[in-house]
């Protein structure tokens, strides 16, 4: 049974699935695992036929406290420590910082499918419906404080009480520390050394904690977000869920102060980039807006679904990593409509599931796949009319066909413009034979000399025919391929590797490959 549809099996009752993200910069791709881990949960819910809501929380009472590589740090140095909500916003497209780099995020939610209700944190404080929460936990500040030593070794002062003000001073929440609380007020001070990314003005006094005027730390923050809003169902990161980790905080909090089980959770894993956990605040790897500009949205949402959760997914734009996955998408989708044609009935394995579940709708259509690889070569041959020349190496396309292989063009188009590193380019020497082909032994040309004479022989100008008369050429001299293979690529590209040789043949003109190695073979 797949994972989503086992937590649907087991739940009782009316769902309430939450997640959140704090946008401290543009949002990176990592970050939209879990959104779809979440709304796939909730789509399982639904076709169990179980009752069910989507939560999305923007956690904008979050003090900024780095500024992003890519924004002018003269112009945001100023508000570190304030809430990302008072920051102002890097455009007018946008009424603070966090809106306009949630704004991005949730177009990222739209094109996925994803549709949750989304509420922010700056709501749920200034309209006072998380006061009665402030109230409990500075009652209970002794409790939060036996629930971080207890579960992760972590000891707070005896005068330490969970909640930051927004100093009335200098506007920082990130440096205050609330000392005291009266019941209707709380003593707090803007503390210079508070932190060492940002210091405060040094201003102490009484405020009421109500209303918006400060935020509790996020673990506890977490236990009445859970309880305000009845959520009953909430994973979180392999960071937050260690052991003695944010989660097992939170869940001690849970229970002993509000006396009530926490919902459910599960962890799942990172999304690597070349084996570095991501991060949106220095900028490493791809951003979620980047990654929904590049790949279609079932192939984004595949992407997600295909690995376990608890599963780490290394992830790169590059080459190979982007041509298996439309390969392994295309794969599923075939062995999707022969399960689908079969007269034999059974549950879809957990691979079909997934890629059920990533479609935007309740179905997989069915298209003919066209070769992703094959189409980046295309695109880079000049002059080439792609769409006459797809049509004449396909079979007759449909509009469905046509819909998805458009969607490949634009792919290639965006990878090639924007991903492809340069030797990973197909650069084809019209005009001169490349230096590379100069330095070819006498083997190779006996080689290209034989291939030559069973080109012109050969009828077929189809990329697999084209490749199998390639291979049979290394049988027919016995010349091993790891030598045959680099005086093609040599005498096109001027390099010793390229893409499958029969297809890169099979893009050329036959007058032009014909007379091309006839003259690599003559040269002195």
């Amino acid at each position: 049974m797949f994972w989503a549809d086992k937590i649907a099996k087991d739940a009782q009752g009316e769902q309430i699935v939450n997640d959140s993200k704090t946008p401290s910069g543009r949002v990176h791709v990592g970050s939209l695992r879990g959104v779809v881990i979440h709304d796939v949960i909730y789509r399982a819910l639904k076709h169990a036929q179980k009752p069910v809501k989507f939560l999305y929380g923007v956690d904008d009472y979050d003090a900024l406290d780095t500024v992003p590589h890519y924004l002018n740090p003269e112009q945001f140095n100023p508000y570190l420590g304030y809430p990302l909500c008072n920051v102002p916003s890097p455009e007018e497209t946008a009424s603070d910082y966090a809106k306009y780099f949630m704004g991005e995020f949730l177009q990222v939610f739209e094109y996925l499918g994803v549709k949750p209700q989304i509420y922010y944190l700056r709501d749920l404080y200034r309209t006072g419906k998380l006061n009665p929460y402030i109230d409990t936990f500075l009652n209970n500040a002794h409790l939060i404080r036996q629930a971080y030593e207890q579960v992760s070794k972590a000891k707070r002062p005896d005068d330490w009480y969970p909640f930051q003000v927004v100093c009335e001073n200098c506007g920082k929440i990130a440096t205050t520390v609330v000392t005291d609380y009266n019941g209707e007020q709380v003593f707090y001070t803007c503390k210079p050394d508070s932190t060492d990314w940002v210091e405060g003005c040094g201003h102490s006094g009484w405020i009421s904690p109500f209303d918006g005027n400060g935020k509790l730390p996020w673990k506890v923050e977490w236990v009445a977000k859970w309880d305000l809003l009845g959520v009953t169902i909430e994973l979180a990161g392999k960071d937050h869920s260690q052991k003695g980790g944010s989660r097992d905080v939170a869940n001690a909090i849970c229970r002993k102060v509000l006396k009530k089980q926490p919902p459910f959770h599960s962890p799942y894993e990172f999304i690597l980039v070349n084996g570095t956990k991501m991060s949106s605040s220095k900028g490493v790897g791809s951003s979620a807006r980047d990654m929904a500009d590049l790949l279609p949205a079932e192939l984004l949402r595949f992407l997600m679904l295909r690995t376990p959760p608890k599963t780490v997914i290394n992830f790169a734009p590059n080459y190979e990593t982007t041509t298996r996955l439309f390969r392994d998408y295309d794969t599923l989708n075939s062995k999707y409509q022969e399960w689908q044609n079969s007269e034999e009935e059974g549950d879809l394995s957990k691979d079909l599931m997934a890629l059920l579940y990533a479609q935007l709708g309740s179905e997989v259509q069915p298209y003919q796949p066209f070769d992703i690889s094959t189409l980046i070569s295309l695109l880079q041959i000049p002059g080439l009319d792609i769409e006459q020349e797809i049509q004449k190496r396909m079979p007759p396309l449909t509009d469905r066909d046509w819909q998805e292989i458009k969607k490949r063009i634009a792919v290639g188009q965006k990878w090639l413009e924007d991903y492809a590193d340069e030797e990973e380019k197909l650069v084809i020497y019209w005009d001169d034979i490349p230096q590379g082909a100069s330095q070819l032994s006498e083997e190779q040309k006996t080689y290209l000399k034989q291939l030559v004479s069973n080109l012109e022989k050969n009828e077929n100008w189809e990329a697999e025919a084209l490749q199998t008369l390639i291979f049979s050429t290394t049988k027919e001299l016995s010349i091993k391929p790891n030598l045959a293979f680099p005086a093609i690529y040599q005498s096109f590209l001027g390099k010793e590797r390229g893409p499958k040789a029969g297809g890169l043949l099979s893009y050329l003109d036959r007058k032009f490959v014909v007379e091309r190695l006839n003259a690599v073979v003559a040269l002195g």
